[in-house]
């Protein structure tokens, strides 16, 4: 069964109809709408229409895609326009260099603001039709990937589609086709193939333009799924602790590969423990991309990880510096040599990244190859183009200018933490605090509500009875399962138990004080410990309380909780400091934008010691109210590079207390 079909929706057509380009981003959304068609900007489209400039006069020009646009979301700014005739001029130069072409096509910009068009402008100006459509489709690549592709697709296609061999995208392809076009009646014609790369198509009508890529590849797959039907293996696993902390152990040593933090995930689905299991998973998995372009995010190929994944991280980076050493010029400068994603036999797939969007696009990008590769197989064998090509592509100046465009890290980029009690007051500002530096964060909390944090990629939200060994214990690997590890722990649970004095104090509520307030505390530190001592700059807040120092009557139950929690936090200190571990308190008081605190509450207490509200909430030293968002400021101040060298400090948020004064 195919999964590729026509989107096209006459109705919404019909609202662009007036304006070419818009409708050009309109059918553009339906490619990048499919996956298969259009993977994290592997494709292009473009049209040719009028331009009016300053003057009135009509220009021709061609609108392409900019650079930085993603087909699956682009608008009419996503397509520069530029002036076709110039284009077509430089199309009919004999040698032009990628970073000169560059410079000419930001000159051809007919808007000098716009975004730099795609490297294939000067391809698109040649096709001499109005709408030009062009993906990395997977089927079609997929075929030409195995060692009879092109006589396949040929009987695929037969002469309505021109199947050209591989060669670098930009200028040099743009005249390859021009040469392979010269003379040829473009009116017989509905695509032109690039073996290893993908496929165009062409019309003076969009939707003949678009559809015409929708029926070649749906062509393209239902001859893999007559010819490949049972060719995806399928296995199941799931990993024990053991396989948790080995993840963990290689995010660590990945980071030393990389220069920093990375997040590593563990694929352990059904299709990717399938391919895992498979006898030559090792030797397919390190042939090559589906196509070279995936070179820039996931390198040329995967690693191989066994019992003990470190050992296949330095294996991968021994290959990968003979790779370099032996197709690099001297002005190429090395690329970290961490891999980008690995099979673990048996276990699943493995992925690396620098942060959480890098991660899910390495994701996407293996998990359509894994696929393409057991077709390809059932046609007779992967077979990928030779390295130094793959390498012109990874280490081509264009590609890696984007790469490098991203400017300085966030303090807080690749590291993972963990906050309790995240689904509110200080826990919830702390998620916030947290996701504003840069890391990802898992969210714990009992509560079973929804949150709109939980739509953000970088929070995995989970519900968890932090007082619940086994809860936790789930809470965590799933944690690590996701991201690779554990760096930063901000231990926050807790409640404020009715008050009763010690006369009063009924066993029950004095047991569960301790047991959230002080012993999940201790639960969650014991079952973090195995991953934490294998992050990146380990830390832990404690949120502690005013009460620690400056107890009050009735609060027993609360205040023993908290000074105990204190005490394990001062052990603790003790206890990991070789490790590297840093742990410190903060200690908040009067913070009144939390749950426990409402109008009606408020307005009793204020009416208590006689004070407006307003007055009550700022009965501190510096006459100051008390936010979450002021005590999560100081919990990520302490988690962060400043405080890099404290441990076992308690630092009081609370505007200055005069009894703890």
């Amino acid at each position: 069964m195919t999964t590729i079909k026509s989107l096209w929706n006459q109705t919404e057509a019909a609202a662009c109809a007036d304006n070419p380009v818009s409708l050009r981003a309109y059918s553009s959304r339906l490619m990048g709408a499919n996956s298969d068609l259009v993977l994290h900007g592997g494709g292009n489209t473009s049209v040719k229409a009028s331009h009016k400039d300053v003057f009135g006069d009509a220009v021709e020009a061609l609108y392409v895609k900019g650079s930085g646009w993603d087909l699956r979301t682009i608008e009419e700014a996503g397509f520069p326009a530029t002036q076709l005739d110039y284009l077509r001029r430089l199309g009919e130069l004999e040698t032009l260099s990628d970073s000169e072409m560059m410079r000419q096509l930001r000159l051809a910009l007919l808007d000098p603001s716009g975004p730099t068009p795609s490297v294939e402008a000067i391809l698109h100006a040649l096709i001499p039709h109005k709408y030009v459509d062009h993906s990395h489709a997977d089927a079609v690549v997929t075929i030409s990937n195995s060692p009879d592709g092109e006589a396949i697709l040929k009987q695929i296609y037969g002469d309505e589609v021109l199947i050209l061999p591989y060669i670098m995208p930009g200028f040099i392809l743009a005249r390859q086709v021009a040469a392979a076009t010269a003379g040829i009646d473009w009116s017989k014609l509905r695509g032109i193939v690039l073996m290893h790369h993908g496929i165009f198509t062409f019309d003076d009508d969009a939707r003949v333009s678009y559809e015409n890529m929708i029926g070649l590849v749906g062509m393209a797959e239902h001859y893999l799924v007559e010819h490949t039907a049972k060719s995806i293996a399928s296995a199941e696993a799931n990993p024990d602790s053991a396989d948790l902390v080995k993840l963990s152990e290689l995010r660590r040593a990945a980071g030393t590969l990389f220069g920093g933090p990375v997040l590593v995930r563990l694929d352990s689905s059904a299709a990717a423990t399938g391919f895992a299991s498979l006898d030559d998973a090792s030797q397919l998995i390190q042939r090559g991309p589906l196509t070279p372009d995936h070179t820039i995010h996931a390198k040329a190929f995967g690693a191989v990880f066994e019992d003990d994944p470190r050992t296949g991280l330095a294996q991968f980076a021994d290959l990968y510096q003979q790779y370099f050493a032996e197709f690099s010029r001297d002005d190429h400068q090395m690329l970290d040599t961490m891999p980008r994603y690995g099979v673990w036999r048996n276990r699943g797939m493995v992925y690396l990244a620098v942060n959480l969007k890098r991660l899910g696009i390495v994701a996407d990008i293996t998990t359509h190859t894994l696929k393409a590769i057991q077709q390809a197989v059932a046609l007779g064998g992967w077979q990928t183009l030779p390295r130094a090509d793959l390498f012109d592509v990874e280490y081509w100046e264009l590609e890696q200018a984007k790469l490098k465009s991203g400017g300085k890290r966030a303090e807080l980029e690749g590291k993972v933490a963990v906050v309790t009690g995240a689904a509110s007051g200080i826990g919830r500002a702390s998620v916030l605090a947290l996701l504003d530096r840069g890391a990802v964060v898992v969210a714990l909390d009992i509560a079973d509500k929804t949150d709109p944090l939980h739509a953000d990629p970088s929070v995995l939200a989970l519900r968890c009875d932090v007082t619940d060994k086994q809860q936790l214990e789930s809470a965590l690997s799933a944690a690590v399962q996701s991201f690779g590890g554990i760096d930063l722990l901000v231990s926050n649970a807790g409640n404020f138990p009715a008050s009763a004095n010690i006369e009063e104090l009924e066993d029950d509520n004095w047991q569960a004080s301790l047991e959230l307030n002080l012993s999940s505390h201790m639960k969650l530190l014991r079952s973090s410990l195995k991953f934490l001592k294998h992050g990146f700059e380990p830390a832990i807040v404690i949120v502690g309380s005013k009460n620690v120092p400056a107890p009050g009557p009735g609060a027993g139950a609360y205040s023993v909780a908290k000074a105990g929690l204190q005490q394990l936090a001062r052990v603790a200190a003790l206890e990991l400091g070789e490790q590297g571990i840093r742990i410190n308190t903060v200690h908040p008081n009067a913070v009144y934008d939390t749950e426990l605190w409402n109008e009606e509450v408020l307005n009793s207490r204020a009416a208590h010691y006689g004070v407006s509200v307003e007055q009550y909430k700022q009965s501190n030293v510096l006459r100051t109210e008390i936010h979450s968002a002021d005590v999560a400021a100081t919990i990520v101040a302490l988690l962060g590079n400043n405080f890099s060298k404290t441990t076992a400090a308690q630092v009081p948020v609370d505007g200055g207390n005069e009894r703890v004064i």
